[in-house]
């Protein structure tokens, strides 16, 4: 063998081993991967099915809707309407940073403020891009198929009344979370409990499986209210037009059930509208029949001379001596508009004698006084239950002076709310039992506690009747067909230094129809402006109104019919059985 020969025979030999190093190199590294994806796959596949369900498994929240607020015939007030929320991941949404035109564009806002708020959170794994959008907005969004976006389902408060009953319903804030009215008060039993679920999703993060249910969600309970909605526009519409036309600063009316207690209607001027989030402020939306305090001047003057009656010291013939048109108490001259003499406990009423009330007041034992006040619920909260209410102001009979009892007697050095007031008087108009207020519906009339005997609460009610009958001041407050028993009332408003002389609230509380009390209902107006300020010419007209039409709607038969002439009935008679 040549040399040459030679040489290119081991040159091959070298190569084929260096061939075969590396044929064995690359089968043991393909071996090692073999056994390795074999042992991952086989014998230890939990560990990849792990790292997947880390990459593309998530837990989703299941949101859940607020129960219903109803009216007590059904009729929705407050309800849940879905609505979806767009949310990114800004970690994964950042290789798509140069779609945030496109994005802002169809959220609707400003790139720049979209582009800082993703930029500032970078470090999350969520932020809120646009909240409660509507489902066909919120597709259109995901369309566009951009990674990090997803989108969740929630629900929107949707009040159907609007501005009817916003004080009383109130709202909820965009987490749906009630702050205020019944969506406050009643949250524990309206609030959902989301649920939870397993779901599988892309690399863009949308969801393409819904691997497991991990807990259902629980919807909130339905709310049926005490309200009754015709009751409610009535009462609304009626106090607006008044508020109006007198200019008045605000308004209130209150309606209640006499024999269960429960709130058929319950309106304030000004409102507010609760789908409107851009009024909500305080003045506004706080329900000022049960927030706001007064003093009720006349209007309180029948719970005196029921408590005067249940001294046993007056019965309801008694007279009282009002000569000569005024009374002194302490260095206080209290003053009749004329001097109305010698006159019954139902003149005092109907007449509203300043000094006949003040001299019935004056006959009782503080403790005696206080103790029917404090019975009549002044100076105390009722059981309405709703967030913010007041407890007016009586104080202990201890603090009084004489001229503290004198003035109460005629409603100031006491204050109320317009919802206490009516509650006082749908205890006269129940025999003298007091049932407890209930915004909600409810069947049961068996917890009412008595305060005043029936005698002493018929009694005040007769004598209230001839308030609104000729030569009462409450005439405007009739209602044709109708038997109404109530009272007026015109306080002066203090401010600071002492009492206005040019502010007044104006006030009616009365019952119908009064042979039989069904309703009671408060109308309390404050601040009219011009030439009618007093209770009888602004606050009773509108008492007339809202109680004719709430008798007619409730179908409560009068009790007032005028009386036909023999000869009338029979021909009219006649005229029906003969037909067309």
């Amino acid at each position: 063998m040549t040399r040459g020969a030679e040489t290119k025979q081991k040159t091959a030999r070298r190569f084929f081993g260096r061939v075969t190093l590396v044929m064995v190199f690359f089968g043991m590294i393909a071996s090692s991967l073999v056994a390795r994806a074999v042992y991952l796959q086989v014998l230890d596949k939990d560990f990849l099915n792990q790292q997947a369900d880390t990459r593309h498994l998530r837990t989703e929240s299941i949101s859940a809707h607020r129960g219903t607020i109803l009216d007590r015939n059904g009729e929705p007030l407050a309800i849940s309407t879905p609505v979806d929320s767009i949310w990114v991941n800004p970690k994964e949404f950042a290789v798509a940073v140069d779609k945030v035109p496109q994005l802002a564009k169809a959220l609707q806002v400003k790139p720049e403020i979209l582009m800082r708020r993703i930029t500032r959170s970078m470090d999350k794994e969520f932020l809120y891009l646009k909240r409660h959008l509507n489902p066909s907005d919120a597709q259109r969004v995901m369309a566009m198929n951009l990674p990090g976006i997803n989108v969740q389902r929630e629900y929107r408060r949707y009040y159907p009344a609007s501005e009817v009953v916003g004080h009383l319903v109130g709202f909820t804030n965009i987490d749906d979370q009630g702050q205020e009215g019944l969506e406050l008060a009643m949250n524990y039993w309206l609030e959902g409990e989301p649920g939870a679920k397993r779901v599988l999703k892309d690399r863009l993060g949308r969801s393409i499986e819904n691997v497991e249910s991990i807990r259902p969600p629980h919807h909130g309970k339905d709310l049926r209210t005490s309200i009754d909605l015709r009751l409610q526009y009535l009462a609304y519409r009626t106090l607006k037009a008044a508020v109006k036309t007198h200019n008045a600063r605000s308004g209130s009316v209150v309606i209640l059930d006499v024999k269960s207690g429960e709130v058929l209607a319950m309106a304030n001027q000004p409102t507010y509208n609760p789908n409107d989030r851009s009024q909500f402020v305080a003045e506004r939306y706080r329900n000022r029949a049960i927030t706001d305090i007064f003093e009720p001047g006349s209007s309180i003057k029948p719970l005196v001379v029921a408590a005067a009656l249940e001294s046993g010291q007056y019965r309801p013939s008694s007279v009282v001596d009002t000569a000569p048109g005024f009374v002194t108490v302490g260095a206080k001259k209290i003053e009749d508009s004329r001097n109305l003499g010698r006159i019954s406990l139902t003149a005092i009423l109907a007449r509203s004698s300043n000094v006949g009330v003040t001299k019935l007041a004056m006959t009782l034992q503080p403790d005696q006084l206080w103790g029917a006040m404090t019975r009549f619920g002044l100076g105390e909260m009722t059981s309405s239950g709703f967030p913010g209410e007041s407890a007016g102001m009586l104080t202990h009979f201890s603090n009084w002076r004489p001229i503290s009892q004198a003035t109460i007697a005629y409603g100031y050095g006491v204050s109320v709310t317009p919802l206490q007031l009516a509650q006082a008087y749908s205890a006269i108009g129940n025999g003298g039992v007091m049932q407890p207020v209930s915004l909600l519906a409810t069947d049961d009339s068996s917890q009412g506690e008595r305060i005043v005997s029936s005698e002493t609460a018929i009694a005040v009610r007769r004598m209230l009747e001839e308030v609104v009958r000729p030569g009462g001041t409450g005439t405007k407050a009739a209602v044709e067909g109708y038997r109404v028993a109530g009272k007026t009332g015109t306080a002066w408003k203090f401010t600071k230094g002492g009492y206005s002389e040019d502010k007044y609230i104006s006030i009616f509380a009365g019952l119908a129809p009064a042979s039989d009390p069904q309703l009671a209902t408060i109308v309390v107006i404050d601040e009219p402006s011009g030439e009618l300020y007093y209770g009888s010419d602004v606050a009773a007209p509108v008492f007339a109104d809202v109680m004719s039409e709430s008798l007619r709607l409730l179908a409560i038969p009068p009790d007032a019919m005028p009386a036909r002439e023999p000869g009338n009935a029979i021909q009219a008679m006649a005229d029906r059985n003969a037909g067309p």
